[in-house]
């Protein structure tokens, strides 16, 4: 015999409570909602790199700065022709995408990677 067991009560108020309470900093992050509507440019070193899931990022060293450069998921790098050894430290890259809305934050959320003279579009619906 199985048995199911629900949340009631005391349980569940403290599960949503918990989940409600996430840093809106993550919340917002994902999408497009914290970025500017305009496109920025950015050219730098590669410093670490992050291929995973939700979606990748690539640090990029900009005259002295760290920037954070928010790319696609798994599936969308492959698309746009992204591997390791195309984004790995010391590569020269230029990201074009938008910035984040918050100026203290070196943020941005790359739409497509030009590297060795070659343009990886990320999101084709967003280039304009």
């Amino acid at each position: 015999m199985h048995r199911r067991t629900f949340l009631t009560g005391a349980g569940a108020a403290l599960i949503a409570a918990m989940a409600l309470s996430s840093p809106m900093t993550v919340l917002a992050h994902h999408g497009w909602g914290w970025a500017e509507g305009e496109h920025s440019e950015l050219t730098g070193k590669v410093t670490e790199v992050r291929l995973g899931n939700p979606h990748g990022e690539l640090t990029l060293e900009v005259d002295g700065e760290h920037w954070v450069v928010e790319i696609g998921q798994p599936w969308r790098n492959e698309r746009a022709g992204l591997t390791e050894d195309k984004v790995a430290p010391g590569t020269t890259v230029t990201a074009i995408g938008n910035r984040s809305q918050d100026s203290s934050q070196r943020l941005l959320k790359a739409v497509a990677l030009v590297i060795d003279g070659k343009q990886h579009v990320l999101y084709p619906e967003r280039m304009s």
